[in-house]
């Protein structure tokens, strides 16, 4: 599926924005007729295309072009001082499990925790474990989950999408009381350092955006790759 054919379209109209107040954001959402294959995968990501649950969907806002998927050539990253000894404390600290995404009241806990404590619910309540299942686990492609632990306890989950040349980190959620282990950022690292094991060149990072204080820290990591107006620009390291 290399021409987009093969996408159901399920809907698209005009919403408010996620990402930014007072936007109007149109964002269609499309499902696959089949499971998607590796180099599918891949085809979908280089064309700006993100994940959710069994959809995909892409950004076509009416006037703002704010959101910009980015993405990582993870041969050519720069790990900064800082960035290795996030590395370092991360692998002292933490078990790193991979496995195929589940839901269990232990990870619907900690996902709910971390929406909760960094303002991400935006006047919802808890997700169920339908909810939770329906946006992580249930999938048309290939999920791994990696899993970080403190002896038996979860600290921080990251879904992670798998193609044949690349990943792409779905969705990040960790418990707030290990901020100081930086354990979004080294779930980061790991799936650097695995996509480099696996041979694998590029790791996408979801949606960079400037306004939003949850989505700019990805612009920490260079150089990087955003994708604007149909075409992938690098954005170097600052002199």
């Amino acid at each position: 599926m290399h021409n987009l054919d093969s996408l159901i379209l399920v809907l698209d109209q005009e919403s408010p924005c996620p990402y930014l107040p007072d936007r109007i954001a149109r964002m269609p959402l499309e499902m696959p007729r089949d499971r998607l294959q590796a180099s599918e995968v891949d085809h979908m990501l280089e064309r700006g295309y993100r994940r959710s649950g069994r959809f995909y969907y892409h950004i076509n806002c009416p006037s703002c072009r704010a959101c910009q998927p980015l993405r990582l050539d993870v041969n050519r990253v720069i790990e900064t001082t800082s960035m290795q000894r996030v590395l370092r404390r991360g692998d002292r600290a933490f078990t790193l499990q991979i496995n195929p995404p589940i839901v269990d009241s232990v990870r619907l806990s900690l996902f709910n925790r971390h929406r909760t404590q960094r303002n991400l619910a935006h006047g919802e309540g808890d997700a169920t474990d339908f909810e939770y299942e329906s946006f992580l686990v249930d999938s048309c492609i290939e999920v791994w989950e990696l899993s970080l632990w403190l002896g038996n306890q979860l600290v921080a989950v990251s879904i992670t999408d798998v193609g044949a040349d690349s990943l792409s980190a779905v969705y990040c959620f960790f418990d707030p009381a290990h901020s100081s282990l930086s354990p979004g950022t080294y779930a980061i690292l790991r799936q650097i350092q695995l996509a480099r094991s696996t041979n694998r060149r590029w790791l996408y990072l979801g949606m960079y955006v400037a306004d939003n204080r949850h989505l700019r820290y990805k612009a920490r990591f260079y150089p990087h790759q955003r994708f604007v107006q149909g075409d992938w620009l690098e954005f170097a390291a600052p002199t």
